[in-house]
């Protein structure tokens, strides 16, 4: 239901809840997914097989792994370059708990680096300091699919000789100067979680041009087992397989991969339509100095996985929080992006962390609201976002 200017004038609100996020599915997704079920072949086989290819292909990169999640990606990229216990790896603190969870799964120390104040993402210029001899990788994260600047980064990690993990969750398909994410670092971790830009439900891949590590990951994915054991119960398989290593269980299923199929082939429809929803919103919002629409520089591509608007509180009688609230009250969904690993007690507490450590991660967080972005959003509710965010500023800006 949407505001009509009458409406609008009176301070109405929807009468029906806008989701913050909703996949979208078509009937080509459904009769995949009954085809692959239909077939006998529900867990990995053909279909995840060619979804691989057709995702490497689209981005460019020469190997391509799917797995069960973006999280198990990043995993698979830290064993493959062979991450021990003792070891540091550089993470930024504004991100998703994952990133620096996976570091810790090897019993290695996650060193956590502020964020550029403007994009959200890990700044290059407090990289350096954070390196010591302990350090054995840098991790970048994509923020809302911002891509990071990866050539002030990809400089200081060859200075050091250290690879490049990108948690590229938010990025696909995000571009940076004219190159395809997934293609510049050593190791690219993608997320198909239910709200991404491509969605499987749950999933991920893992894209590398190194085939020493595409072949590492892609035994350790499936517990150790020689290679292409999935092979096993088809008709050219053999029932006889090696266990090579203590592996994990991260591959992904062909009903999954079914899915991201359509959802790949999709994807540039996909992401015409978020730019299209993104443009509409910074349009409005840059009419209001109590708010800081997101940046979008001209040399990247912008995934448009998010809407992180940030608000100026110096200007309102209004807190984050508060405004969250009126959205709800409004029907409109929301959320925030990121809450600092630093603030959680896990991570503040094991490292002796405080708030202030990372002055610009923290204010960013403090400011933060993530508005509905998905192509299944009319235009009327976009409007509708737009005059319930537009009617909550009017009513509390100073």
């Amino acid at each position: 239901m949407v505001y009509n200017k009458l409406l609008k004038e009176k301070g109405a609100i929807r009468l029906t809840f806008l989701p913050f996020a909703v996949p979208h599915i078509t009937q080509a997704e459904i009769d995949e997914v009954v085809d692959t079920l239909r077939s006998g072949w529900l867990t990995t086989g053909p279909k995840t097989k060619r979804f691989e290819r057709e995702f490497a292909e689209r981005i460019g990169a020469p190997y391509g792994l799917a797995v069960n999640s973006a999280t198990a990606a990043m995993h698979l990229a830290l064993d493959a370059i062979g991450l021990q216990a003792g070891d540091e790896v550089i993470v930024p603190v504004y991100t998703f708990t994952a990133t620096a969870e996976v570091v810790i799964y090897f019993r290695a120390r996650p060193v956590f680096v502020d964020v550029d104040p403007v994009t959200c993402n890990l700044d290059p210029a407090r990289l350096e300091e954070r390196i010591t001899d302990r350090t054995r990788a840098i991790m970048v994260v994509h923020i809302a699919g911002l891509p990071a600047e990866m050539d002030a980064i990809q400089s200081i990690a060859k200075s050091h000789n250290l690879p490049v993990i990108e948690d590229a969750a938010h990025a696909f398909p995000a571009q940076y100067r004219g190159r395809m994410i997934g293609t510049i670092g050593d190791l690219t971790a993608f997320s198909f979680y239910a709200t991404k830009t491509l969605s499987t439900g749950e999933g991920g891949m893992l894209t590398t041009a190194n085939p020493v590590y595409a072949e590492r990951a892609a035994i350790m994915a499936l517990h150790g087992i020689s290679h292409d054991a999935w092979k096993r119960y088809s008709a050219g398989g053999s029932w006889y397989y090696e266990v090579l290593q203590a592996g994990y269980k991260y591959n992904m299923t062909d009903i999954a991969a079914a899915i991201g199929l359509h959802q790949l082939a999709r994807s540039d429809c996909l992401l015409e339509r978020r730019r299209e929803i993104a443009q509409r919103y910074t349009e409005a919002f840059s009419r209001w100095s109590e708010l800081e629409t997101p940046p979008n520089p001209a040399h990247v591509e912008h995934a448009w996985h998010l809407y992180m608007l940030r608000l100026r509180p110096e200007q309102l009688t209004i807190t984050r929080d508060e405004f969250i609230q009126a959205l709800t009250k409004a029907n409109i969904g929301s959320s925030v992006h990121f809450i600092p690993l630093h603030l959680h007690p896990f991570y503040r507490d094991t490292y002796r962390l405080v708030a202030e450590d990372f002055p610009a991660a923290l204010h960013a967080y403090r400011r933060a609201v993530s508005l509905p972005l998905y192509p299944g959003m009319t235009d009327e509710d976009v409007e509708d976002v737009i005059a319930a965010v537009e009617q909550i500023i009017g009513v509390h800006k100073i």
